[in-house]
């Protein structure tokens, strides 16, 4: 055991809030308001319809899962797995983590334009949809699981939550409800809300808190963090392939092509969210010491 260095985990969680608002930044300023963007979008999102047929029934279940009910039913139960195990900072961290990130997540929603290039011509009228309400439900109560749970079954509750919250954003896509670039920014969003819940742990925690070095869970989330960088990239390199066609309509691309810009677009989304939790799993033994003092 020894005492935990709270100084340098602010100053990695302030880091971690400033990297994911930029990444965020520009994910809105690309997907949104440049022409190559949208088309990326529109692509991913019109290949869909390849095997959509066959998933339908699962992806509706899934989404259809996620309300406001089943929201804070989860908040609930998050809020008293950290109060059973006496840490009552850590469950109004953990509550804030999860209301901050959708209540953000709502406000965007209102507040971004998204001007009419003339690239998605059927869903102009709908105007902003980033980012995206369900895929943040998922991803918010996926890293509050993480912050709660205790270190025993942390991992598993890692991977798990991490693996449903990509399945949510990936289905948001194939459901034609969102775009890819929604599901990346709700990523970025809750990412950043998990970090500012960080920082208020650490300003509760006891100065005689003390760490387990065994609680790092340094190969999980090695693990959580290069497949989620390697998924990121491989949607770089498919999607960058089909910038050459940029100028063909949409409705004009092959099958082909639009079947990489979806899977592409699909391995980015899930790749996004388990960078954000490989993050989340790094710090979380600092800010929820074994021993409180």
């Amino acid at each position: 055991m020894r005492a935990t260095a709270r100084g340098w985990t602010a100053v990695w969680l302030v880091v971690l809030a400033l990297a994911q608002t930029a990444a965020f930044l520009l994910v809105w300023r690309f997907a949104v308001h440049t022409g190559t963007g949208q088309w990326l979008d529109t692509v991913a999102l019109t290949g869909n319809r390849i095997g959509q047929d066959r998933i339908d029934g699962l992806v509706n279940r899934i989404l259809n899962a996620m309300s406001v009910v089943s929201l804070l039913a989860a908040m609930v139960v998050i809020f008293f797995i950290a109060l059973i195990r006496g840490r009552k900072a850590l469950a109004i961290s953990a509550t804030l983590l999860i209301a901050g990130a959708n209540v953000t997540t709502q406000v965007l929603k209102y507040v971004i334009d998204r001007p009419a290039l003339g690239i998605d011509p059927q869903r102009d009228a709908v105007g902003n949809s980033l980012p995206s309400g369900h895929t943040t439900i998922a991803a918010s109560v996926a890293l509050a699981l993480i912050l709660v749970l205790p270190a025993k079954v942390r991992v598993l509750g890692a991977f798990l939550g991490t693996a449903y919250a990509a399945v949510a954003g990936v289905a948001t896509l194939s459901a034609g409800w969102h775009r890819p670039s929604d599901a990346v920014a709700a990523f970025l969003v809750v990412g950043v809300w998990a970090a500012l819940a960080g920082l208020l742990l650490l300003v509760f925690q006891h100065e005689q808190a003390q760490v387990a070095p065994d609680d790092a869970h340094k190969v999980a989330a090695s693990v959580l963090g290069i497949g989620g960088l390697l998924a990121v990239l491989g949607c770089g390199l498919a999607l960058s392939g089909l910038l050459d066609q940029q100028q063909v309509p949409v409705d004009e691309l092959t099958r082909r092509t639009l079947f990489i810009g979806y899977a592409g677009s699909a391995a980015g989304i899930a790749g996004t969210m388990g960078v954000v939790a490989a993050l989340v799993l790094l710090s979380v033994h600092r800010l929820v010491p074994r021993w409180k003092g």
